[in-house]
């Protein structure tokens, strides 16, 4: 198959997906609005990239746009693998040899998965640089922005995450009606419910109205197919069993500090060979593939950051749910990982701190004014001994940082806050 021939089926079989997914659940996904910009979209693999773009171009057309203006390609597609950035740049060039008036107008570019094709900038900063063109580049590789993107592209993109279905969206995939004031025990009782829904099922689009036998496969394939083509085959790794073990590990123990020489002497102790080093360098991979993240302890020391343990969140709480045997003991880790989520999306900085005295504050917050927030989450406070704990915790930490606090419950959360 020729190049035109193919690029034609392409752009064929893609505006017949786009066109699948017109009356889909809507993504709260803010794209930044600037023709002198390239737009990145990074996440995980599966979380909703795809379908961001789509919504985005099914805006264009619906404003008008012609669909000989936008072009859509999907780099992991195989037909298009292996390819070099020579080939990319003969892929899009016959974009304009299909459809030559496009010279002289303005087009529409989305590149999926970019980070597949070598020494892709070289082709994009060729085309925002010679045509009228609007670009937006989707990736699953965190290093897509912060090293190749800001080196690369030398200043001239803007970011976007894209994390998948927060509560309020898996509500409007589920068609679940929002808590209304006032919030009395009935608006509670449900919202909890469907709360507590969300942490079973997760956000991942694909798998909202799956039995469970495929949720549970489909989600673990998920977690395989990060570690197998993101990690294994691109870092080149042989030691698997230990990766693998490290995954279920940090999501089975969401929302808790992580001790690297603990996990060390856990699988020396069955038998598996492998440095520290190598175990800090499969975190970071993972970080890279958005499957976890990890937040240092709030301190003006550099080194205090490096040096104490970090906590770990992960994309969803259904891949936790999906690796946990009891999930009902889990309630209040999936709070304080949605929470983390929920602070991300709001682009804060986030650190935990623990005080003087050794009591653990959740979260401290600092956003792009340089505001600062302590945040305690828990599941409820309707025993005393959880209460005091909590308060004591709080309290103690904002005396200690001079900055003010709250309290987060699953009543907070399903009810009222939705952070």
């Amino acid at each position: 198959m020729g190049t035109r021939e193919l690029l034609a089926t392409l752009l064929e079989e893609a505006f017949y997906e786009i066109e699948q997914v017109r009356d889909s659940v809507p993504r709260k996904v803010r794209f930044p609005q600037s023709d002198l910009m390239i737009t990145v979209a990074i996440g995980m693999r599966r979380s909703g990239k795809s379908y961001a773009i789509f919504q985005k171009i099914n805006q264009l057309l619906d404003e008008g746009i012609k669909k000989e203006q936008i072009l859509f390609i999907d780099f992991e597609d195989d037909r298009l693998l292996p390819m070099n950035m020579k080939e990319m740049g003969q892929l899009l060039d016959e974009f304009y040899s299909i459809y030559p008036e496009n010279h002289s107008k303005k087009c529409y570019f989305f590149l999926d998965e970019i980070q597949n094709v070598e020494g892709w900038y070289q082709v994009v900063r060729r085309f925002h640089k010679a045509k009228n063109v609007n670009l937006t580049l989707t990736g699953s590789s965190a290093k897509l922005l912060s090293t190749e993107i800001n080196t690369s592209l030398r200043g001239r993109s803007l970011s976007v995450e894209i994390l998948p279905y927060s509560f309020s969206e898996f509500q409007l995939a589920h068609q679940l009606p929002a808590a209304q004031a006032p919030f009395g025990k009935r608006s509670y009782d449900i919202a909890n419910k469907q709360l507590i829904g969300f942490f079973a099922k997760g956000g991942f689009p694909a798998v909202q109205h799956m039995e469970i036998h495929d949720w549970r496969s489909t989600l673990q394939g998920y977690v395989d197919t990060v570690a197998i083509k993101d990690i294994i085959e691109r870092h080149k790794i042989s030691n698997t069993a230990v990766l693998k073990y490290l995954i279920k590990t940090l999501l089975i123990n969401v929302a808790s500090p992580f001790s690297v020489n603990k996990f060390y002497n856990d699988i020396k102790s069955q038998g598996f060979k492998v440095g520290r080093e190598t175990i800090h360098n499969y975190i970071d991979f993972l970080v890279d593939t958005f499957l976890i993240f990890k937040i240092p302890t709030y301190s003006e020391s550099i080194r205090a950051q490096h040096t104490t343990p970090y906590k770990i969140y992960a994309i969803d709480n259904g891949l936790i749910s999906a690796f946990s045997l009891k999930i009902n003991d889990l309630y209040h880790k999936f709070l304080e990982n949605q929470v983390y989520l929920d602070l991300r999306r709001q682009h804060k900085d986030i650190y935990y701190y623990t005080t003087k005295d050794g009591y653990e504050v959740d979260f401290v917050t600092v956003d792009k004014n340089g505001n600062r927030e302590v945040i305690q989450v828990t599941w409820d406070m309707n025993d005393p001994k959880t209460a005091e704990r909590e308060l004591r915790a709080l309290k103690q930490a904002e005396q200690e940082l001079g900055i003010k606090g709250r309290i987060i419950t699953s009543r907070d959360y399903a009810v009222e806050t939705h952070l």
